[in-house]
């Protein structure tokens, strides 16, 4: 995977990666997992690298086995330097009662996925993410223990609520043509808006700020840094 390929150089042909046919035959539990019957093996590894999701086929106490690029730019790493590290220590659960449930499936064989709520910290933009990792348990149900197939969803963080004295573009034009002594008809031809639009952008600011009047809304909104104080005809600031 560092160089463009499942975690490492490939041969020539259809071969399977160098560094993987190594750890493969190192391994009884094959990380191709259902697809590790003839070439089924090398489409699974070249297909995992350009999954932009990220994943990474690990063993049964959480040690990865392969990771592909999108899991390692979570930490900032490379595939292959990702190997032999432990999800559980890489991610933090939100309830630990979700990984006992995984460890009772893989002591009894069974084959289903479980979503863990986890926390952790990305370097690849430097902040405190959450998501979902959904663990498989995969391959032949004779072998003991699977491999697990980890996928990580990241949650996307919620858009910062908007102060209470902050106004749209629209609302700061308008409020900067009320200024200036434009009548509500004046302002509605200026923006492409109806007297009634204006009115209700109007009404709007009035409430979120909790003022009345025209007068009280210009002077609310220079003290609120949503007008220029040193600009004239009035413009946002």
């Amino acid at each position: 995977m560092d160089n463009g390929n499942a975690d490492g150089a490939s041969d020539a042909g259809t071969d399977t990666p160098a560094t993987h046919r190594e750890l493969l035959l190192h391994d009884p539990a094959d990380p191709a997992g259902p697809y590790a019957g003839g070439p089924w093996r090398n489409y699974f590894l070249i297909l995992l690298d350009r999954i932009p999701t990220p994943i990474a086929v690990c063993r049964a106490d959480g040690e990865v086995l392969i990771a592909n690029p999108a899991m390692a730019a979570q930490w900032g790493t490379t595939p292959g330097q990702l190997r032999g590290h432990n999800l559980l220590e890489m991610f933090r659960p939100r309830a630990k009662e979700q990984l006992m449930r995984i460890a009772e499936a893989v002591r009894l064989g069974r084959r289903s996925r479980y979503p863990v709520e986890v926390q952790w910290h990305s370097a690849a933009d430097g902040t405190e993410r959450e998501g979902e990792l959904t663990v498989d348990p995969v391959g032949d149900v004779s072998v003991q223990p699977p491999v697990l197939l980890a996928v990580l969803r990241g949650r996307e963080a919620a858009p910062p609520a908007r102060p209470r004295g902050s106004a749209s573009p629209v609302e700061a034009r308008i409020l900067a043509l009320a200024a200036g002594g434009a009548t509500t008809a004046a302002i509605g031809t200026a923006l492409g808006l109806t007297v009634d639009g204006v009115n209700y952008h109007l009404t709007r600011l009035a409430r979120r700020w909790r003022v009345q009047g025209r007068t009280a809304l210009v002077a609310r909104a220079y003290v609120l840094g949503v007008l220029s104080p040193d600009a004239w005809p009035p413009s946002p600031a």
